[in-house]
């Protein structure tokens, strides 16, 4: 794992036409005067407690990860260690992991999806990876196999760990260790089931969730069918990200310890079974996977919606975007949208409402987005406020209400502070917890769960609203391995 350096990134699709998205290797925490005081008494009396009794369970670690290789030539390393080493060591290690991790503040794991068995899907790619949390989704994949550098065997604890877990060492001094990578990745993942999964974050490198990173083609050498993994960390404030321009790694660490709870998702997709083409050209694969996570990834379906900033397109660059062919349904979905004097429609207000539409984010999530794309700088200092225009748009985009009541209905809220622009949090106290709008966005928001891939029959056809759009677009685009 290392931290990201601005030298390692590209446009989801440089083909496509949108502007690039935000640098996805710069980030930064904007703290009200409210959350200063909070983390600093947080961060005086909570994190000190956490952290220390954090690193006591790492270091009781050590002696389950020495236990299961103590004793064993290398011979034996080659191949999947068993029996009682594996019963008792693999379920010590995967215990105090998790109770590591609760010690750090993430209580809960929420998991989506279905893990596939190591025969369906020898190999894992996991995205985005924006922190040294991400290995905490190690956790629901039950300790799959890693591939990491060498240089961190001399590092204590850590060093015994990667030999408990049989990691595949790459050096970046030799160059005849990547190749030597390849070909065990390779064995391993064409062994029938007889090793775990390979776990890779293709990325290679943390950035700040904004855009995925192009994929390195490790993970698809082998050709064989991998599971994508998306991590996401819908906390109202993002204090785990850890890109190459922001809090260095003890104010992460300090901060996310001083958070009373962080909650992680991990989204098992559908298995990614690559055609011949892709299994030729490891390339191809890699970005076309990318592209099949960049889709649903947290941040990215907005990737060619800059936030705060307008970015006008016309039905011929919306059908494209949408990959909807039919003339009708274009015309249709399209006209759910506000056009201005040129008949363009913004291209965040269809980020919003396919966001919507998709359901895999959760409430908070989507309010957070909501607030990305279409909030201001504050022109009197320093962090971004959601003025009246974006305010209308979000409720008319998320619940149909006419923009006039929305204008009212902020001016109103804006009463209460001293400037006519509403801060992250007020805007999520009202989106969640208001006595009308809280049961409005929590309900209107969140129909009852439909597996992916079969068709959602919307109840509601206010103008504008995402169960119009369903209307509309008649049907989003089939992901490959749906």
């Amino acid at each position: 794992m290392s931290r990201g350096s601005p030298g390692g990134w590209a446009p989801l699709d440089p083909t496509s036409g949108p502007p690039a998205p935000p640098n996805p290797f710069v980030h930064e925490l904007h703290l009200s005067r409210l959350q200063r005081v909070k983390f600093c008494l947080l961060g005086a009396l909570l994190a000190p407690i956490r952290v220390l009794l954090a690193f006591i369970v790492l270091f009781l670690l050590w002696p389950f990860a020495w236990l299961q290789v103590a004793g064993l030539t290398e011979e034996q390393l080659q191949e999947p260690i068993t029996g009682w080493r594996k019963t008792v060591c693999h379920n010590g290690v995967l215990g105090l992991s998790r109770l590591l991790f609760f010690l750090l503040g993430f209580l809960r794991i929420r998991v989506r999806g279905q893990r596939a068995s190591r025969l369906q899907a020898p190999v894992l790619v996991a995205a985005p990876h924006s922190t040294f949390f991400d290995p905490i989704v190690l956790l629901p994949c039950d300790l799959p196999k890693v591939v990491s550098r060498a240089e961190n065997l001399s590092v204590p604890v850590i060093g015994a760990l990667l030999r408990f877990n049989q990691a595949i060492l790459v050096s970046r001094h030799d160059p005849a260790s990547r190749r030597r990578v390849v070909e065990e990745v390779r064995r391993r993942a064409t062994s029938g089931g007889k090793w775990p999964q390979v776990l890779f974050f293709p990325e290679g490198t943390c950035s700040n969730k904004k855009a995925l990173l192009k994929f390195k083609p490790g993970a698809f050498i082998a050709g064989v069918p991998v599971q994508p993994v998306l991590i996401r960390y819908p906390n109202s404030l993002d204090t785990t990200s850890w890109a190459w321009r922001g809090p260095g790694v003890l104010k992460v660490l300090w901060l996310t310890a001083s958070q009373p709870c962080s909650i992680v998702d991990v989204e098992f997709l559908p298995v990614y079974q690559p055609s011949p083409e892709e299994s030729r050209d490891p390339t191809l694969y890699a970005n076309n996977v990318q592209r099949v996570m960049a889709q649903l990834s947290p941040g990215c379906v907005d990737a060619g919606a800059e936030p705060g900033r307008s970015r006008m397109i016309s039905q011929e660059e919306f059908a494209r975007q949408l990959q909807l062919s039919d003339p009708q349904t274009v015309a249709g979905a399209f006209s759910y949208f506000q056009q201005d004097a040129k008949g363009l429609v913004d291209f965040r207000d269809v980020a919003l409402a396919l966001a919507a539409l998709d359901g895999g984010r959760s409430l908070e999530e989507l309010i957070r987005l909501a607030f990305e794309l279409f909030a201001k700088e504050h022109t009197e200092g320093p962090g971004r406020l959601l003025y009246e225009d974006g305010f209308s748009t979000i409720l008319h985009l998320l619940l149909g209400s006419p923009r006039p009541a929305a204008t009212t209905l902020h001016a109103d809220l804006c009463q209460a502070g001293p400037s006519q622009g509403l801060s992250l949090c007020q805007f999520q106290n009202f989106s969640l917890h208001d006595p009308l709008y809280g049961k409005l966005f929590s309900t209107y928001l969140r129909p009852p769960h439909t597996p992916r891939g079969t068709s959602q029959t919307p109840n509601a056809s206010s103008r504008g609203s995402p169960t119009a759009l369903a209307n509309g677009t008649g049907q989003v685009p089939k992901q490959k391995g749906d």
